[in-house]
């Protein structure tokens, strides 16, 4: 026998320990972190069961939405060069052997440890469901398993995914945006049975199967065969049959310790390697951490506590025996297909003699629970669906044992969850505010003592708010406060060149009549500028005078978007889109675009916003492929402004039998009235014709929802990388009574908000909340009411198409050319396909400038 590892470093008598890692996924390469910042003594050899290195499985489905396996990954070779830790790709260990401290790969090829730790995590579980190996069964674990999915999708018409938890739903989510009918089969009687009670779980099934996703719940898989129409044929116990192209495992996930019991470890009682309050195993010299350790009889499926794992076993194996485990309180908030779904603690209730408060809205889609101990005085768990926003204060009072006020009820009620009772400022210094990295209000308090100044600086310090982010509100809290209680102006000036905020100069601009850069910088800033201001005093003046944007004195203002009337796309072409107000076009309009695509090459897709998308126009060819749509009636769709996108809209009761009112023709009338107003960053308009939300108004900066007494307004939803559930402005609007409160809405938004902060974000940081709004939208408490509906209506009346305006310009047609002394198109750009259509060009075309780059 012999080992591939020794040399006269590793010998016997050499006093460098040697360190075996058996794992490299989010907790193992966690535990190298916390190794290499100690002085930890050993030779380290980790064992790397893929071929990738860890990657951050949290974002995995990010995957299915265009991000590639390198922007997950967590770290390259580098790092295991810069620390001299050799790391073994593609190397899965095949038994330990605890008697001679030896790992093998095979009979004769092992590694000595002084040493072990087991971060092997754990392994998709699939249910023993007769037909569950066959081709078409996949699970969802790893990267490898998104490429499966994917390509088993190519083609396919269904996807059904067996499990309904955090996993399942991440799952059909994939399996929906790839455009397959998706079907959740859940055996427990709800979804997210261990994270919600019975309410929250069938709340969460209303919005999911409003998205178009079906859930079939207490159902039983007995069987998966061959399928009459489609590959698959799945059985249940009740005797009902699906159909399907493909079947994805995402039922849960059990401790991958094999290993661990094939060497003789103590098991727990679920599986996974039983450890100590430093991460040992029943074997001194073996550690476990992450999902296969079993802490007090249970194991972990978050990254928290296997952080934390991480942690105090590197400590522990560097000598210091303070830090320990003392497990970890489950709490979750995230994002399931569009749905804001929040779990603390003991969310069932289950602690003896606790007591419940709940909170349900069911029109607006909300639902809130409270669980606390018999006194009232301490939060014991929660459920939150469909509003999460008090997650972060009630997280706080569960993980830090507050005593809780003396009406609880207030923390969930809609008035008081907009002013929440505790403030950064009465949170103990003990207080955890990043759960995933451990790291306290106290630490984050020192770091900025020791010079943080800035949010990206206090995240590198102490890595809070670099996981999962739910912190980073809190984080900047905390950040803000300190700095003004040691004296330090909290500078919320847009840049160096300006000391004033956004809302600052804004009000200059308005105040003063200042229509023009120069003018502004050479009053109230200082140097020339550059492309942060810049930019933001271009809107600015929009949103002010709603100018023509490309006039000699705007157009050097302009990002890459505007500058070239185009959403910039990262090859460096542009795409051309159209509005469509509402969604309705007329079948000639709809052939025309078509036309124009087919004659200029272009790849059409039907965007979220219900217009189409031509992408992969050279710079040269915009103003002709404009000068055609102009021609026939198209006007700017502004997809590459911070300006109103889209109005959506469902067909309402035009033809749907549900419509009480008719949601297209007000969605047509509200594209049509704020089309082209510009504001500090996008805007999206929805109108549904029935409280069903078919047009998912409740997601849209603005929603509009009918019923049968008029209209209802949503304000402040977002459906972006930081969703938000919108939230009930007004209700039962006639229709001019409606478009008075969207005016006051959007120009108080314009007027108040920061340099791209999106009306969800503004509302968030609005002192006074919800009521406040209300009060001066609605109830015109500020006496603005007049004022802002004349300030809408003058930019609505100096509206112009800047398409149809620039093509009337010469000197702004001459941007649009590929060199500034040269008309040539470049003929270097090849063109493929993608899916039958032709793609963009490969090849950047010159004179193509990239600022900024922006989907729809």
């Amino acid at each position: 026998m012999k080992s591939i590892h020794l040399s006269a470093a590793h010998s016997p008598c050499s006093d460098t320990q040697r360190l075996l890692v058996i794992g490299n996924g989010m907790v193992g390469h966690r535990l190298l972190e916390e190794l290499v910042q100690r002085e930890h003594g050993y030779d380290i050899t980790v064992f790397c069961g893929e071929i990738r290195l860890a990657y951050d499985r949290v974002q995995l489905s990010q995957c299915f939405t265009g991000a590639q396996a390198e922007d997950l990954a967590l770290a390259d070779d580098a790092f295991f060069v810069q620390h001299g830790i050799t790391v073994l790709r593609n190397h899965p260990a095949a038994w330990i052997d605890r008697k001679r401290r030896r790992v093998h790969v095979s009979d004769d090829v092992f590694y000595p440890y002084d040493k072990l730790v087991l971060a092997t995590g754990s392994n998709p579980f699939i249910p023993p469901i007769e037909g569950a190996e066959q081709p078409g069964c996949l699970p969802y674990r790893t990267l490898d398993d998104v490429d499966a999915i994917k390509e088993r999708a190519a083609g396919g018409r269904c996807g059904v995914v067996i499990g309904g938890g955090l996993l399942g739903l991440e799952a059909a989510r994939a399996l929906h945006g790839l455009g397959l009918e998706t079907h959740v089969i859940e055996f427990s009687p709800w979804l997210m049975s261990t994270q919600l009670d019975e309410s929250g779980g069938r709340l969460l099934r209303t919005k999911i199967e409003a998205l178009g996703i079906h859930v079939h719940t207490a159902k039983t898989t007995s069987s998966i065969g061959t399928g009459l129409r489609s590959p698959l044929r799945l059985k249940f116990s009740d005797g009902g049959l699906l159909e399907t192209d493909m079947v994805v495992f995402s039922a849960g996930i059990r401790p991958c310790d094999r290993l661990a019991h094939n060497c003789g470890l103590v098991i727990g009682p679920r599986g996974g390697v039983v450890i100590d309050e430093h991460c040992r195993s029943s074997d001194p010299a073996v550690y476990a951490i992450g999902e296969l350790a079993s802490w007090q009889g249970g194991t972990y499926g978050l990254v928290a506590p296997g952080y934390e794992m991480a942690r105090v076993c590197a400590a522990h194996l560097a000598g210091d025996g303070k830090p320990v485990f003392r497990g970890a309180q489950p709490s979750t908030k995230l994002k399931l297909l569009g749905v804001d779904v929040a779990s603390i603690g003991d969310a069932q209730g289950r602690t003896r003699d606790s007591v419940s408060c709940v909170f349900e809205d069911t029109l607006a889609g909300v639902y809130k629970k409270l669980v606390m101990d018999a006194q009232g005085k301490r939060l014991l768990g929660a459920v939150l669906v469909g509003d999460t926003t008090s997650f972060g204060m009630l997280d706080q009072y569960f993980a830090n044992g507050l005593a809780l006020p003396a009406q609880p009820a207030s923390l969930i009620a809609p008035a008081a969850s907009e002013t929440p009772a505790l403030g950064v400022d009465a949170l103990p210094d003990s207080a955890q505010i990043c759960s995933c990295n451990q790291v306290s209000k106290g630490a984050l308090c020192s770091a900025v003592v020791d010079g943080c100044t800035s949010l990206g600086e206090l995240k590198a310090r102490t890595r809070a708010g670099t996981t999962c982010g739910g912190c980073l509100p809190l984080v900047k809290q905390i950040l803000d406060r300190e700095l003004e209680r040691q004296g330090i102006v909290v500078d919320h000036g847009l840049c160096e060149h300006f000391h004033h905020s956004r809302q600052e100069l804004y009000h200059l601009v308005c105040v003063n009549g200042i229509r023009d850069f120069k003018t502004l910088i050479s009053r109230h800033g200082q140097g020339r500028g550059c492309d942060i201001c810049k930019p933001v005093a271009a809107s600015i003046f929009a949103s002010c005078w709603n100018d023509y944007v490309l006039t000699p004195e705007y157009a050097p203002l302009q990002d890459s978007n505007d500058a070239y009337l185009g959403n910039l796309q990262k090859d460096g072409t542009y795409s051309v889109v159209p509005r469509i107000p509402g969604g309705e076009i007329t079948p000639e309009k709809l052939i025309f675009i078509g036309e124009v695509a087919r004659r200029y090459k272009l790849y059409t897709k039907i965007t979220g916003g219900q217009r189409i998308d031509l992408f992969g126009a050279r710079l040269e060819q915009l103003p002709l492929i404009w000068k055609e749509l102009v021609d026939a009636g198209f006007e700017s769709g502004h997809a590459y402004g911070k300006a109103l996108r889209t109005a959506k809209s469902c067909v309402g009761s035009t033809w749907c039998r549900f419509g009480v009112r008719d949601s297209v023709g007000l969605a047509i009338r509200l594209e049509q009235r704020y089309r082209g107003v510009r504001a500090p960053h996008k805007f999206k308009l929805a109108a549904s014709g029935c409280t069903r939300e078919c047009a998912e108004a409740q997601s849209k900066d603005v929603g509009v929802i009918a019923t049968d007494k008029g209209w209802n307004l949503y304000v402040c939803g977002n459906g972006g990388m930081r969703p938000r559930h919108a939230e009930l402005l007004a209700s039962d609007l006639d229709d001019e009574t409606l478009i008075r409160m969207i005016d006051r809405f959007l120009m108080f938004y314009i007027r108040t908000a920061d340099k791209l902060q999106r009306t969800a974000a503004w509302r968030e940081g609005l002192d006074g909340g919800l009521d406040y709004l209300k009060d001066v939208i609605v109830k015109d408490s500020l006496g603005l009411a007049n004022e802002l509906e004349a300030q809408m209506q003058a930019l609505v009346g100096r509206y112009e198409c800047e398409w149809a305006a620039t093509l009337k310009d010469e000197r702004a047609l001459r941007r649009f050319r590929p060199l500034i002394n040269d008309p040539t198109p470049d003929e270097q750009i090849v063109h493929v396909l993608e899916r039958g259509q032709i793609r963009p060009p490969t090849v950047r075309p010159r004179g193509a400038r990239v600022l900024e780059a922006e989907t729809e």
